[in-house]
């Protein structure tokens, strides 16, 4: 199985505007190692869920910034400039054309802050 093969990117908006956001249900459905949902649309970016155990492969975003946001578990970041271990409810923001790719040695929950045509996978 191939690295991209190991993910299940639901880029797909969830939920509506007015409509409530149900993590929970979300995180306890996963049966994916790695796992991504696009939960709602905010003006020009949006909201996903991750769901994140192991690793990811390294990638850079050429014209998008994205944060992560710890709600469970922990992450590295490892990027080209340095690694940062976040823990719940910290995060960082990673600038656009910086190579990074998270890592986990359990179950993570994260929110993610991206814009909407943002490729997971990096560009």
């Amino acid at each position: 199985m191939s690295d991209m093969q190991k993910y299940k990117l639901q880029m797909d908006i969830k939920y509506n505007y007015l409509e409530k956001i149900k993590v929970p249900e979300i995180v306890n459905d996963c049966q994916d190692k790695w796992f991504n949902q696009t939960l709602c649309k905010v003006n020009s970016s949006v909201l996903r869920l991750g769901i994140f155990e192991g690793e990811f492969h390294m990638h850079k975003h050429d014209n998008d910034d994205e944060v992560f946001f710890i709600l469970e578990g922990n992450l590295i970041l490892e990027t080209e400039k340095g690694n940062f271990e976040l823990e719940k409810y910290e995060g960082i923001c990673v600038p656009k054309g910086i190579m990074h790719r998270p890592i986990t040695k359990e179950k993570t929950i994260v929110l993610m802050i991206e814009n909407e045509g943002i490729k997971p996978v990096g560009d």
